[in-house]
């Protein structure tokens, strides 16, 4: 055993990290923020409706299934658009997944600005095993003939 004495310093408040300044603060969320845009801008500007031209779905390629997210390029694309109805209709899980990392970006840019940590939203076991049964009801729905108007345009 090491006879080496352990000093341990203890003032009783909690641990405060120095402040950082705002620019260091703000990078990330402005980084995340930036991908989105970008991402939007280039589903934009380069039509996934033709063929080809992300190239193909790994699972509708190899298992000639759509998966929850065939057709998710298509509905950014007429969200930029302005089309909400073609883009529901190509796959209706975009708007819903599109406002919720809006409004987490929008949460995390207000609370850097002020200072303060970063949140993930809570999410109980039930919430989360309720999502994935959803993605599950939906990718089979999708794959079924009661299922057509799910089908990616």
């Amino acid at each position: 055993m090491d006879s080496t004495p352990v000093m341990a310093e203890f003032s009783g408040a909690p641990h405060r990290e120095p402040a950082r300044p705002v620019w260091q603060r703000m990078a990330p969320p402005l980084i995340a923020a930036g991908l989105g845009v970008g991402t939007l801008a280039l589903l934009h500007f380069r039509d996934p409706h033709v063929e080809g031209s992300y190239g193909l779905c790994p699972v509708y390629a190899l298992l000639g299934v759509y998966c929850p997210g065939c057709g998710g390029m298509r509905a950014m694309h007429n969200l930029t658009d302005g089309r909400i109805l073609d883009s529901l209709h190509s796959n209706v899980l975009v708007v819903p997944l599109v406002l919720a990392f809006a409004v987490f970006v929008v949460d995390w840019l207000l609370r850097a600005r002020r200072g303060q940590r970063w949140r993930l939203p809570g999410l109980n076991p039930v919430l989360v095993w309720s999502f994935f049964g959803l993605l599950a009801v939906f990718t089979v729905l999708r794959n079924t003939p009661w299922g057509t108007w799910l089908t990616p345009v």
